[in-house]
């Protein structure tokens, strides 16, 4: 079994095959999805989505380029949407300097609510970052002194400190198609050398299409490939990175155990 713990199955890509997608996922053994919210007007939108397939579950948070117009200043609206027990995560949020589409003290704001959230929730955060691994890894740890939380860092694309004191920190790191990249040897270098119990795989998809499907809309049928390449990376066969990275993602994503039973126990 095989979860793809980060995709955007909302994003127009799909609207015209979602269902088409949910099955060719199934037919090469993902089982279960986490489709994210990007923006607060998606939030009812991706859950209506996620409660219309069992193999989906959602998260709802504020990206941080969208963070200008729709950040959060507090954890509030977050706390009143979490109801419903498809929900799994909170995010994605974070800091992309890349872009910079949202002034940074505004990302910086919006990230901590989400975090407020995790923290009084329990619930896992799921952070983007790009081209700031140092603020990153800044707020994570004085809002950890604050009190624990737990997440991922997803599409692990940064250096090595990041990866190293995020993993330090409790945080696990989302692993996707770039791992199969031909200019990703910095990554797969640094995913060597964590620890197995703290990988997960996803795609972003409609984003990132691993090697051998560059060039083509992700999807998460495609995280078979990162499977693969990650299992050659850590030199072990496919169905052990499948059992290891599942069990990883039952383990922060304790609220999907609730959520498929089914599947949590047969891992």
């Amino acid at each position: 079994m095989i979860v793809d713990s980060h995709c955007h199955l909302d994003f127009p890509q799909f609207a015209d095959d979602e269902a088409g997608v949910v099955a060719r996922a199934a037919a090469a053994g993902v089982e279960l999805m986490v489709t994210i919210a990007t923006s607060r007007p998606k939030w009812d939108s991706v859950l209506a989505l996620a409660h219309r397939h069992d193999a989906v579950l959602a998260a709802i948070g504020v990206h941080p380029n969208e963070a200008g117009n729709d950040g959060l200043e507090g954890p509030e609206p977050l706390l009143a949407a979490l109801g419903d027990e498809k929900i799994v995560a909170i995010g994605e949020t974070g800091l992309d300097y890349f872009y910079d589409y949202a002034p940074r003290d505004r990302q910086a704001l919006s990230f901590r609510a989400h975090i407020a959230a995790c923290r009084t929730t329990g619930l896992p955060l799921i952070v983007h970052t790009r081209d700031a691994d140092d603020d990153t890894v800044r707020i994570l740890e004085e809002e950890m002194e604050k009190g624990p939380f737990k997440g991922v860092i997803h599409c692990y694309s940064s250096g090595r400190a990041l990866a190293e004191r995020a993993v330090a920190m409790g945080f696990y790191l989302g692993i996707g198609g770039m791992l199969t990249f031909n200019n990703a040897e910095a990554i797969r270098a640094t995913v060597a050398d964590m620890p197995r119990d703290r990988l997960l795989l996803e795609t972003d998809s409609p984003y990132l299409a691993p090697v051998p499907k560059r060039g083509k809309t992700n999807e998460p049928a495609f995280t078979v490939h990162v499977a693969d390449r990650l299992a050659a990376l850590l030199g072990i066969e496919r169905p052990e990175v499948e059992r290891l990275t599942t069990a990883n993602f039952f383990r922060l994503f304790d609220r999907a155990a609730s959520a498929r039973p089914d599947l949590a126990s047969a891992r």
